[in-house]
């Protein structure tokens, strides 16, 4: 019987234990003083134990939920995406000297034309009480001897199946900075032989960063859409380090005038 209910048994326990430390609060007063020194012994070796669980509890609980894919997304959006990176826990976390071409998850590329590279990229964990997603990217850049240094994000299918010149791709970003440094976000839309793009800078020091990317000034065959992805392009990015915490993507169809 007992195996069949052990959440029903150790409920009707603990409220048990917790009516016996509520008496012995309420007796403490009146209680022998050998019986009190007992008990108090007891209720710090309880203590400790429950320090060590809330001190736990609260600093896991605290973090953005690994896997969570909430965000903010405008009204009547049809895609929502935030990157695996951003995400969950990939595998290596990092790399230091990144050679071109170096992916770092299933959907972020490093593209760079450095001789000799000193950059280092790793994933860490979100612990800002600010946070929304449970990872974010730093990029570490010393000498920098090329003259393009860019982060390539794949879009998925389920971005592109159904897009249509009428959308408008949203891109969100909380970006931080050593130094001010111009970061410009390039929409590439492949369809055909053609690829369109797009191009905004994101503006810095403003918190959360939105750009949007309006596909009726666009010149793309929607019957013909194959592939999307976003470049982050860093200018001069020598001596700088740069933090991506959060980076999210959504599409909603223009409202019709």
């Amino acid at each position: 019987m007992i195996t069949r209910y052990p959440g029903f048994l150790a409920s009707a326990l603990h409220r048990r234990e917790r009516r016996r430390w509520a008496r012995a609060a309420r007796q403490a007063e009146r209680m022998p003083l050998s019986r009190l020194r007992h008990l108090r012994l007891r209720a710090l070796e309880l203590r400790q134990v429950l320090d060590r669980l809330l001190f736990v509890a609260d600093n896991r609980l605290a973090l953005p939920r690994i896997g969570s894919n909430s965000f903010p997304k405008p009204l009547f959006s049809d895609w929502a995406w935030r990157p695996k990176l951003w995400r969950g826990p990939i595998f290596p976390a990092g790399a230091a000297a990144v050679e071109t071409h170096q992916t770092f998850g299933e959907e972020v590329t490093v593209y760079h034309d450095c001789r000799i590279s000193e950059l280092t990229i790793r994933q860490l964990r979100n612990t800002r009480e600010e946070d929304l997603a449970p990872y974010g990217l730093r990029m570490d850049v010393f000498n920098f001897d090329g003259s393009f240094l860019s982060l390539v994000i794949q879009l998925p299918n389920e971005g592109i199946q159904g897009l249509r010149k009428r959308h408008i791709v949203r891109m969100t970003a909380v970006v931080e900075t050593e130094r001010p440094l111009e970061i410009f976000a390039r929409l590439n839309v492949r369809h055909g032989p053609n690829t369109e793009q797009l191009v905004r800078e994101l503006p810095l020091g403003t918190g959360e960063i939105v750009v949007e990317f309006d596909l009726a000034y666009s010149n793309m065959n929607e019957k013909r859409v194959e592939a999307a992805w976003v470049d982050l392009i860093f200018e001069g990015p020598q001596m700088n380090q740069v933090t991506l915490r959060d980076v999210t993507f959504s599409r909603r169809p223009r409202a019709e005038i």
